[in-house]
């Protein structure tokens, strides 16, 4: 295993540390490293909360700021964080207005924060991401897993609390959303948990997993590897026959932390005119690697049906350490 680590046991410590120096005009690190928050809070809005197993980064510490979240909990890698490192980050960024909880569905991750909830005494909605539509079920979740649709989720409820949308609004808003996303993942290669210190699953060099998950969970099925044109064409199909409608469109071409931004412009270009085929029209675009797991190479495509709300949502300024513009 080659990687820049000085201890195992140490690595997310000191990159929560390097992140958060990194980026101190933004954000402040919480006690005990617990979580990560919005630096300035603003008074009277309903916080958002998300957060995680680490590895994924930059979701979701690196959406932390003016319209997005309020604080993210990162936990060990592909790790769900604790329910207490959740109350913490709730005191810490309730104003009064109640919080939204953003949630993937991850057996570990809605425990914890169900857990949280119930033990904060705070006034408390949640949204769940499931917009995966490789597998109905994976090894960590009852339904469909959360993926890379989350951040969409994130970003549209985020700058709808920054208006003063109120807690109820948002919850309705934030399962809208995910509602009219879709996602799925390919990968060419696994990836490596440091503390494994070896890949999480063999494939072979001629091989890609098709429905992949963000932890290397099993997808569909192994499949010899295909031309880019072939991949694009399956996971398009797989997300405009589940979304079931035409219309315009978000499309977001998320890599997984081991594949360069000429292949994944590549596959949005590939992806934009599957879509158009189906009746959809890409008129909002995100290229890059912003849902990781870790080194993997591979990617995932995700589509968002937009509507007037969900445009102004998603056009709205943002400024945090991964994502910002029109501010």
């Amino acid at each position: 295993m080659k990687k820049l680590i000085n201890d195992v046991s140490n690595v997310l410590t000191e990159s929560l540390d390097g992140f958060a120096a990194a980026h101190a005009d933004i954000v402040s690190l919480g006690a005990e490293h617990k979580f990560i928050r919005r630096k300035v809070l603003k008074p009277g809005k309903v916080a958002l909360l998300s957060g995680g197993g680490s590895g994924h980064e930059p979701l979701h510490a690196g959406f932390v700021g003016h319209g997005m979240l309020d604080a993210a909990c990162p936990g060990q890698v592909f790790t769900s964080p604790t329910p207490d490192q959740m109350i913490a980050a709730a005191d810490a960024v309730d104003t009064g207005a109640g919080l939204l909880f953003i949630v993937k569905n991850y057996e570990g991750d809605v425990m914890n924060f169900d857990m949280a909830r119930e033990m904060s005494g705070r006034e408390i909605e949640t949204v769940i991401t499931d917009d995966d539509v490789a597998v109905e079920n994976s090894l960590y979740t009852t339904g469909r897993r959360g993926v890379a649709g989350t951040l969409v989720v994130e970003k549209v409820t985020g700058a709808a609390a920054e208006q003063g949308a109120s807690l109820a609004a948002l919850k309705a808003l934030g399962d809208k959303v995910n509602q009219a996303t879709r996602s799925m993942g390919v990968a060419l290669t696994s990836c490596t948990v440091p503390a494994a210190g070896k890949p999480t699953f063999d494939i072979g060099a001629e091989d890609m997993e098709m429905g992949v998950g963000i932890h290397g969970e099993p997808g569909r099925r192994r499949v010899a590897l295909r031309q880019a044109n072939e991949i694009a064409e399956e996971m398009v199909a797989a997300i405009a026959g589940d979304l079931g409608r035409k219309g315009d469109a978000l499309l977001f071409v998320n890599g997984f932390g081991g594949t360069p931004a000429m292949e994944l412009y590549l596959m949005y270009n590939a992806a934009a005119a599957l879509l158009a085929r189906h009746g959809i029209r890409a008129v909002r675009a995100l290229v890059g690697n912003y849902v990781t797991s870790l080194d993997m190479a591979g990617c995932s495509i995700t589509v968002t049906l937009l509507d007037d709300e969900i445009v102004k949502g998603w056009d709205a300024p943002i400024h945090t350490p991964a994502l910002r513009w029109g501010v």
